[in-house]
């Protein structure tokens, strides 16, 4: 008997659409995946069990079934996109429980490709923070369950590296699809703007939050981004989203923080190295190259990371907010005005496009230091917060500002055995380049897919 949990979206679907496999007994099996590990990951706010087996009923019963590019498969999405006859409560006892009366876009793109909702996954209030705790649960690193998930993206990258679904849906404000990803030893893709719609609270951060894929390969994060674009409808139309060939590339390598005064951690920098050596022995001109980043980046990722919670915060009861939502929300009411114009924004791409002029993708680590403690960070302080997320996570804010695509690919193993990562970010339109560099790396490097959840590491 084949176990479906654990195995690719990929080929869950061949298998749907081959009749290797009912829709229904796939679906079933990552539920009683999720029910038997999910005390211990908490990376679902809410499980759509029964709701999830009538779906993948409907969806086996679909005329198109054999042109379902993601037949069967069971996804979670982030608590802040709509799932029709669910609640969205962005991680909040401020917003409402009151069911959506329709899905999102991606959602219904998922849906349309012949996957199943098996549940919403937990973030952070508001989805501000790099860890994923708060009101409705902490997600879990699965591969050390002492620390956190990661943010904003935690719970649907917990549920992905815990093998309880192989793709998840999740988007990235300022780095919340690349730092979950790192963590849990993922394949995270922020698209550039506008290449997938992403209709993301009030305003998507100003234009800075992107929806995306999480996936354990590079594979399937190709496929969910193109059914995610619009791309992909239909199995046929799969060909053009494969790469021709590995092709060469001029690959900057930069282990420097965009942030000044942040250092990055000699694990992370070593796999940045290391990734470096394995494409330049693949035929790609690689050189050492720190792009010029600005002293204000700092205090612009700051007015944009603040001014969106404020943003996201204006119609709900303060009340109710945690404490460091509530500051972190207070001190970006000042900057709401200053960065909707986008001038700093513009500035950046200028500043940094002449770099991206001389190179096809910039490799970076993907983290200067591995996740924190999995703990109840949203009943600390905001400025202890601010600290922690800036120093664990200093090389994501610059693309969500310039609007690139970016993308965090497993790699090496850190001290404590979990996954490490390094980051590819490339030009605008370029998505798929960099998904075609990091299945070279996931060639050169494999990295085990699923965490071993019968301990934590140590």
């Amino acid at each position: 008997m084949t176990s479906w949990a654990g195995l690719s979206a990929a080929e869950i679907a061949a298998a749907v659409r081959e009749k290797r496999a009912t829709p229904r007994e796939v679906v079933a099996e990552h539920l009683a995946r999720i029910d038997r590990l999910d005390a211990r990951v908490g990376a679902f706010r809410r499980v759509r069990a029964d709701a999830a087996l009538a779906e993948a009923d409907d969806v086996a019963s679909r005329a198109d079934l054999a042109e379902l590019p993601l037949a069967g498969v069971p996804v979670a999405v982030k608590d802040n996109l709509a799932v029709r006859g669910e609640s969205t409560r962005h991680g909040s006892a401020a917003t409402p429980d009151t069911p959506a009366d329709h899905d999102h876009v991606t959602v219904a793109r998922l849906r349309a490709a012949g996957a199943v909702v098996v549940g919403v996954t937990n973030v952070p209030e508001l989805c501000v923070f790099g860890t994923t705790d708060g009101v409705h649960g902490t997600a879990r690193n699965p591969w050390d369950t002492s620390r956190t998930a990661g943010g904003s993206s935690g719970g649907s990258a917990a549920a992905v590296a815990a093998g309880m679904v192989p793709i998840a849906l999740g988007n990235d404000g300022m780095g919340s699809l690349r730092i979950p990803a790192a963590n849990c030893g993922l394949v995270g893709l922020k698209p550039g703007y506008g290449t997938v719609p992403a209709g993301i609270g009030h305003g998507d951060w100003f234009g800075m939050s992107e929806n995306g894929p999480l996936a354990t390969t590079v594979e399937d994060a190709r496929l969910m981004f193109a059914v995610l674009a619009g791309t992909v409808t239909a199995v046929a139309e799969t060909e053009a989203i494969r790469p021709s060939g590995p092709g060469t590339r001029t690959i900057a390598l930069s282990v420097r923080s965009p942030l000044a005064g942040v250092a990055v951690g000699r694990p992370y920098a070593s796999a940045a190295r290391e990734a470096a050596e394995l494409l330049a022995g693949a035929g790609h001109q690689v050189r050492r190259a720190d792009p010029p980043y600005p002293l204000w980046l700092s205090t612009t990722s700051l007015a944009h990371w603040t001014a969106g919670t404020a943003v996201d915060a204006e119609d709900l009861d303060v009340r109710r907010l945690t404490r460091r939502t509530r500051v972190h929300a207070a001190v970006g009411r000042r900057f709401v005005r200053s960065v909707r114009g986008g001038a700093r924004r513009e500035q950046l791409r200028e500043r940094l496009t002449p770099f991206f002029e001389e190179h096809d993708v910039l490799l970076t680590p993907a983290l200067a230091r591995r996740g924190p403690a999995a703990a109840a960070w949203h009943e600390r302080g905001w400025l202890r917060n601010l600290l922690v997320n800036t120093t664990y996570s200093p090389l994501t804010p610059p693309w969500n500002l310039t609007g690139w695509p970016a993308l965090s690919v497993p790699f090496g193993t850190l001290p404590n055995g979990a996954p490490g990562a390094v980051q590819l970010v490339g030009r605008p339109g370029s998505e798929l380049d960099l998904l075609a560099v990091a299945g070279q790396l996931e060639e050169l490097r494999p990295w085990r897919r699923t965490a071993p959840l019968g301990r934590s590491a140590p």
